[in-house]
């Protein structure tokens, strides 16, 4: 018998699942999160520290802590503020050291992508009344427009050096919509209209102008002037962050994203892109033989990439769920059901317990680790029952 996917309480129960072991598992004592845990709870490679991941337990365990007022997961959220605030925070270079081995930083990188989930972990904060947080939150939007924000493109860009002398040539779309989202969630704590107002520019710039030589869709890479880059990472479709081709799980990110942000700004154009890129992503990435969406799709609508990640599915049901309840068209829940039952049989066995991370396309799992530092620490699957249930109350 399968779950009622669509009910409250087994989205509760699979939230509450995947938080108590984070719980159990991940608390370092010595200060923030395992982040490179084993199926069975154990953790490996103690000391690694990566900033995303930092950032996105913290914002998990605050969330989940609001949810039904549990003191112990907001301690734990305060856990990882404080842990991010005076480890991954250098004050000398004011910036975020990106990894940390023990207490000493081993990867100084500059990147916006980070400052987005630092902005989103303050956001939470400022949700819990932590004293300063509405202030940290603001530094942290100021750096990035310091740093990153380019005006004449209306959108960030992506990486600088340790020093910030020097910023690269790329562009991408990833970091800009992980800011958008950071925005969305500032302006939700806060009701300044300044995070909403980046929030919508970023969407338009991503999704319209830049999707004008592609189909509307979203593509991932860019040269300095915002022109598409087609062969960038071309040899490199498994990239952890920057990987070529159409991401289907972006598609349906960026849809989660302009449902979202319809519910604070009502530009007609919101539901109808959401609509397109998340049809683009169940008829092009779908697999009709082993279930699930495809990673990546080339410019041809050929497979590039054809194993299964966590978070496109995750990101996808929620997608779905908003779709559905914004639109009230039964298609969108009949996705819904449909991520979610290859889903609970593939990436979770059937249980209420951490995905895995990655799997062939055959359903084989390819990463032991159900935590990695950067790349999984369940904050997409928490975070897509969160908004899910958010959106069946509304």
């Amino acid at each position: 018998m399968l779950p009622v996917f669509r009910s409250s309480q087994f989205l509760e129960q699979h939230v509450s699942a995947l938080s108590q072991f984070y719980q159990q598992h991940a608390i370092d004592p010595q200060g923030g999160y395992f982040q490179a845990i084993a199926a069975n709870g154990e953790a490996e490679e103690k000391g690694l520290k990566q900033l995303v991941s930092s950032t996105r337990l913290a914002y998990i365990f605050a969330h989940v802590g609001l949810l039904d007022n549990n003191t112990e997961y907001l301690q734990l959220a305060e856990h990882g503020f404080k842990f991010v605030e005076q480890q991954h925070f250098d004050s000398q270079r004011q910036a975020y050291n990106w990894v940390l081995d023990g207490d000493s930083p081993i990867d100084k990188s500059n990147l916006c992508y980070g400052l987005a989930f630092v902005v989103l972990m303050y956001s939470a904060a400022v949700k819990l009344g932590r004293a300063g947080a509405k202030q940290q939150l603001a530094a942290t939007f100021d750096l990035m427009e310091q740093r990153f924000w380019q005006a004449e493109w209306g959108l960030y860009a992506d990486e600088a050096s340790a020093d910030w002398s020097e910023l690269s040539d790329y562009r991408g779309q990833n970091a800009n919509m992980h800011a958008c989202e950071a925005m969305i969630a500032a302006y939700e704590a806060t009701q300044e209209q300044r995070y909403l107002h980046r929030a919508i520019t970023i969407a338009q710039n991503i999704c319209l102008r830049q999707g004008y030589t592609t189909d509307g869709l979203i593509w991932e890479h860019y040269q300095a002037d915002w022109q598409v880059d087609w062969d960038f990472n071309r040899d490199d479709p498994k990239n952890l962050y920057r990987p070529w081709g159409f991401q289907p799980g972006h598609q349906t990110e960026w849809a989660k994203l302009l449902v979202m942000l319809s519910r604070h700004h009502k530009a007609g154009w919101l539901l109808p892109c959401a609509e397109k890129l998340f049809g683009f992503a169940m008829e092009k990435a779908w697999d009709h033989q082993y279930g699930g969406l495809y990673y990546g799709i080339a410019p041809d609508g050929s497979v590039c990439d054809d194993e299964k990640y966590f978070w496109v599915q995750a990101e996808s049901f929620a997608a779905a769920a908003l779709l559905a309840t914004a639109t009230g068209k039964q298609e969108y829940w009949s996705a819904y059901d449909s991520l979610w039952k290859y889903s609970w049989q593939f990436f979770c066995e059937t249980q209420h317990k951490p995905w895995w991370r990655v799997l062939s396309r055959e359903g084989q799992v390819q990463d032991t680790l159900v935590a990695r530092p950067g790349a999984k620490i369940d904050y997409h699957t928490i975070g897509a029952c969160l908004e899910v249930l958010r959106a069946m109350q509304a």
